[in-house]
């Protein structure tokens, strides 16, 4: 039996309604979420042939139906299929984009000292461990993730950007995941991360998405990080540190697992790629950018004993940079902040152009 496109739109409709709500799903509520305009009775004939073909079943008798570990492969296999088929690099474009940033890099050559000397300003100013990040055009958007089981151990985290741009990430599982969770995985990911940049992928939608995942919240967690890491690397994000010997003044920081960690973390600074691309130019106190984050509401497990302060500066429009204070949970908040804002002020002042 030939699946076609008005079975394969049944499924695509059974398979994204019991994904939304955990309930075998029957023909009546299939007719409400499509726009075949078919009758109960039909779709209920469709649903008889997809349950023969093995893409879904009936958990029960009069229940509706749940798809099976084929009609997820199915699913998903056709959802990649399209996002590799929408995968064309327009060259002209390509071409005004990189003509429109060569000024941007060439700008951008010459700041580096200002942000070291920044970022060592802060650290002594402050008491705490301070970290900068060159400012960097939004250009790299997510395509498609592909998470795949390696070993019963590793997950392999798979991201394609635009551009054909491919980054791998590898995540040590704490225990095994089955298939069905696996395709579940893959098809929220794709469902809520197609088309973002990484700014665009910040806290309160990492979070979300670890709250809608239950069991799964860390792993989920996890994977965001992954995939973070991942796109930051393809941009190219470059981040300044100074002060990280600052952690040794407060003992809550100070013994020697917490501090390992987190001197880790700023020496690799993958992580931090993560940490510093959330903009949100529209929030915070006056529209500075400030945004804080204390305890577990950083998803970077190194910092859930700290508390972290950002904020956004303008390098010109559309392009921004991120700067942000590491401290106990007990810092001078108002003082952080307050130095904050000096520094993006000045700044915002010392590299955008002026306007006409």
């Amino acid at each position: 039996m030939e699946l076609d496109a008005r079975k394969k739109k049944i499924l695509q409709a059974v398979i994204k309604n019991y994904l939304e709500t955990g309930e075998p799903v029957g023909s009546r509520t299939i007719s409400k979420y499509t726009d075949l305009n078919l009758s109960s009775a039909t779709i209920r004939n469709e649903m008889a042939d997809l349950e023969e073909m093995g893409y879904i079943f009936q958990p029960h008798t009069s229940a509706g139906r749940i798809p099976t570990d084929a009609g997820y492969r199915l699913y998903v296999d056709d959802m990649l299929s399209e996002k590799m088929a929408a995968m064309k690099i327009d060259v002209e474009q390509a071409e005004q984009e990189d003509e429109a940033h060569e000024e941007i890099d060439r700008r951008i050559d010459r700041i580096e000292e200002v942000l070291k000397d920044m970022a060592k300003m802060l650290a002594n100013n402050t008491n705490y461990t301070s970290m900068i990040s060159m400012p960097q055009p939004n250009k790299n958007r997510l395509k498609f993730v592909q998470l795949t089981l390696v070993d019963p151990e590793k997950l392999l985290t798979t991201v394609v950007l635009e551009g054909n741009i491919v980054k791998n990430e590898m995540i040590k599982l704490d225990k095994e995941i089955d298939p069905e969770t696996l395709l579940k995985l893959n098809i929220l990911f794709n469902n809520e991360l197609n088309g973002k940049s990484l700014r665009e992928i910040n806290f309160e939608m990492a979070a979300n998405m670890a709250d809608s995942a239950g069991e799964l919240g860390e792993l989920v967690s996890e994977i965001i990080n992954a995939i973070s890491a991942a796109i930051g690397s393809a941009d190219g994000i470059q981040i300044f540190t100074s002060g990280a010997t600052n952690i040794f003044k407060y003992p809550e920081l100070s013994d020697t697992s917490r501090a390992s960690g987190l001197i880790g973390t700023l020496e690799e600074k993958e992580l931090l790629t993560g940490l510093l691309a959330d903009t949100a130019e529209e929030d915070g106190a006056e529209n500075t950018g400030i945004q804080v984050y204390i305890g577990q509401e950083t998803s970077v497990s190194s910092m859930q004993d700290c508390a972290v302060v950002t904020a956004t500066y303008e390098f010109e429009k559309g392009v921004y940079g991120k700067v942000g204070i590491i401290g106990p949970k007990r810092m001078d908040y108002e003082k952080v902040m307050d130095a904050l804002k000096n520094v993006t002020g000045s700044l915002d002042k010392q590299f955008r152009k002026p306007e006409k």
